[in-house]
């Protein structure tokens, strides 16, 4: 039997999130990354949205790469298997690829709030909003 931890990322903070559902009882990590916070620019009212949605989830905090900090949170907790929710994002492809290599990784589909196949740029939630309403409230 695998005793998983989960990774609570920003494409499902929630506590309906499918791997905190599943794994209700598992260890729960966020990593704050460095990289992506330079890279988009965050503004204070952003990572303080994220920072009180995280303080209603059952997760340790932590900052720094990614990869590198699940890998040592599943090492800390004795895990062999780290579960979490699908994102569309491209670097979530990338840190997955980057742990897969030592650990195995259980990615959850995630109930789509609406569908839709096009672009949309997510560094903004005016941008996706923009988009989302459009379906959501149709």
């Amino acid at each position: 039997m695998s005793q998983p931890i989960v990774w609570v990322h920003g494409d499902c903070l929630s506590p309906y999130n499918p791997a905190l559902q599943k794994y209700p009882n598992a260890p729960a990590i966020w990593v704050w990354d460095e990289a992506l916070i330079e890279e988009w620019q965050l503004s204070l009212k952003r990572i303080t949205f994220i920072y009180e949605c995280l303080l209603e989830l059952p997760v340790i905090i932590r900052r720094g790469n990614v990869a590198q900090e699940l890998l040592v949170f599943a090492q800390e907790n004795h895990a062999d298997l780290i579960a979490t929710a699908n994102s569309p994002s491209p670097r979530f492809s990338d840190i997955c690829n980057g742990i897969e290599a030592a650990l195995k990784v259980e990615v959850l589909d995630v109930e789509l709030f609406f569908d839709y196949d096009g672009y949309i740029d997510l560094k903004r939630f005016s941008r996706y909003w923009k988009v989302a309403q459009k379906y959501v409230f149709e």
